[in-house]
């Protein structure tokens, strides 16, 4: 068994203190190489974990004599002089990031993500782990790992250790509630005030239908640990039978605006224990910690669980279609918030989110996974629903991925995606494919068709901003400043203005928040300053006739449906039209 220990002295420096204990066997003739993770799964790019390790240190634990080692890369250590002993090794960490992939240590928790700070033995990683928290005692401890003793956690390797983040703190609070015949537990941690009725109610409302729809559960029981933060905030992540979310503000939690955000990433991220943790691309069988997995189905992996994260709140009556279909609007709005989707294809946005997929990036160059993914399982639910009458639809790929590849632990490829919406569908599909999964084009105008199989229709409307829907280009405030921030290819826009000028005057009138007052006066042509490179610089802005820029898209009712919509509408939803 490999040993961990976590404490900490001083927790005004948010340094804790790691220890990590193994026995070398004594025929070992290979230096024992330690790696720490470059990187954690569900967010997929390389984090350099080791910018956070200080004073690594090395030593016989019989003896305590302080043993050589060499640092080969940046998150990696060997030990040569190491067979037939005992190894301590020895090293803090700074535990300052409070997010959801983050680790925290503070007066009042312990808030640790192990991924992020517990190095692993090269071809060991399958041994037992056990990790020890030197806690106050009567701290409560939440965490998805068993406890073999008070604030003692076991795990079966080390991918499972990874995999479990923790809290530990005297003021956590705890609920919990039955699901398909399964435990769930709720642990939060902060200053908030929560209607436990409603949200238990709720809560078990979505996990049944998880559980319902793939027919079973991959784990035991699950965790949703909970940050409730002052301040405002939002993330997620997904782990094997647990998530972290940090939220904020606290007081704010049930009100409407975050108390939504709170189910929607709740209703995510517990998809995710189906959808990459079981079902998961042979790419990542098994993780490989050290440097990046590329995989292209991540359109799958975030996308489809995007989609349904909003959709079976609707479908299990915790939100309303009304509500469902402001959040889709949402995701509309933010993958038509550029040019990107012109440009790259959903399977290239999977690679690539090891480039640049969690950043703005250069301008109009990618498309998001979580977007464009979403409403590309949108399109790809309501056609094999359409295609079966609603005898099936994208429920049943996923069952079928989860017998095939969840309950025996493989790893599935693209084609095994294809070939299974191909058997769904009962026919071939490569053109959803071609053209929405590795082309580019544009979703609106088979989004509107097949939603009208469901009594909806995809709704557009001219932005409202005259300076992006009738020039092209949208601006941001900077320091009192206003900066263009964004232009659409082709726009007037595009022949006058760059990213990052610095807009100062329209028509001899200083801009200080009247921006759009200042192109709305109906003038055929304007005059703009601007301030590029620290150079004064004047520009004309023409507007095309008959041409707007950033349209807005909705999702609504028909006013009039048919009995076939209104039908697909209940089979969809779970709600009469």
């Amino acid at each position: 068994m490999i040993q961990y220990r976590v404490s900490y002295e001083n927790p005004l420096t948010f340094y804790l203190q790691v220890e990590m204990r193994l026995a070398v066997p004594a025929g070992a003739t290979a230096p024992l190489a330690l790696q720490l993770p470059a990187w954690r799964p569900g967010r997929y790019e390389l984090q350099n974990f080791a910018q956070k390790i200080q004073k690594v240190e090395v030593s016989d634990a019989a003896t305590g004599q302080p043993l050589p080692y060499r640092k080969t890369t940046k998150d990696r250590w060997e030990i040569a002089d190491a067979a037939g002993k005992e190894l301590r090794i020895n090293y803090n960490f700074y535990a300052h990031q409070m997010d959801a992939g983050g680790s925290w240590l503070d007066e009042q928790q312990l808030y640790l993500n192990p991924v992020q700070c517990f190095m692993y033995a090269e071809g060991r990683e399958q041994e037992a782990c056990e990790l020890t928290l030197a806690v106050p005692e009567g701290w409560q401890v939440a965490c998805g790992l068993p406890q073999g003793a008070p604030s003692v956690l076991l795990a079966a390797n080390f991918d499972q250790l990874a995999d479990a983040p923790l809290i530990a703190s005297p003021t956590l609070v705890h609920q919990q509630y039955e699901a398909g015949g399964l435990p769930f537990h709720i642990w939060v941690q902060g200053e908030a005030t929560l209607n436990w009725p409603r949200v238990l109610a709720d809560f078990k409302a979505f996990s049944e239908a998880q559980v319902q729809l793939f027919g079973g559960c991959p784990v035991a029981d699950y965790h949703f640990l909970n940050q409730l933060l002052p301040y405002k905030h939002y993330h997620g992540v997904e782990h094997h039978n647990s998530t972290v979310i940090t939220l904020g503000p606290a007081e704010l939690i049930m009100t409407e605006a975050l108390y939504k955000e709170f189910l929607g990433v709740s209703c995510h991220e517990l998809f995710h224990t189906w959808n990459i943790k079981s079902i998961r691309p042979a790419e990542m069988q098994p993780y490989d910690y050290a440097r990046e997995n590329y995989f292209r189905t991540c359109f799958i992996a975030e996308g489809i669980t995007t989609y349904y994260g909003e959709y079976l709140l609707a479908r299990s009556h915790v939100r309303t279609p009304a509500q469902y279909f402001e959040e889709l609007g949402t995701v509309l709005q933010r993958h038509y918030a550029d040019a990107g989707p012109d440009n790259l294809s959903l399977a290239d946005a999977s690679v690539d989110l090891w480039l640049d997929g969690y950043k703005p990036g250069v301008p109009d160059r990618k498309v998001s996974v979580y977007h464009k993914g979403a409403l590309a399982a949108l399109l790809l639910d309501l056609t094999l629903r359409q295609l079966s009458g609603h005898v099936r639809s994208l429920d049943d790929v996923l069952r079928r991925l989860y017998a095939e590849f969840g309950q025996t632990g493989t790893g599935y490829a693209e084609a095994d995606y294809v070939r299974i919406v191909e058997a769904v569908a009962g026919r071939k599909m490569g053109a959803y494919f071609d053209k929405f999964i590795y082309g580019t084009e544009p979703l609106a105008t088979p989004l509107d068709k097949v939603l009208h199989t469901v009594g909806c229709q995809l709704l557009v409307a001219e932005n409202a901003s005259a300076s992006e829907g009738r020039f092209g280009f949208r601006t941001v405030g900077r320091n009192e400043r206003t900066e263009v921030s964004g232009i659409w290819p082709g726009s007037p826009a595009a022949a006058a203005l760059t990213v990052d000028d610095e807009i100062v005057a329209v028509n001899g009138r200083r801009v200080d928040l009247n921006l759009q007052t200042l192109l709305s006066t109906g003038a055929p042509s304007y005059e703009i300053n601007v301030f590029r490179q620290h150079r004064l610089v004047t520009a004309t802005l023409t507007a095309t006739a008959g041409t707007s820029y950033g349209p807005r898209y909705s999702v609504a009712k028909l006013a009039e449906a048919d009995a076939a919509q209104r039908e697909g509408f209940a089979k969809w939803l779970g709600r009469e039209f």
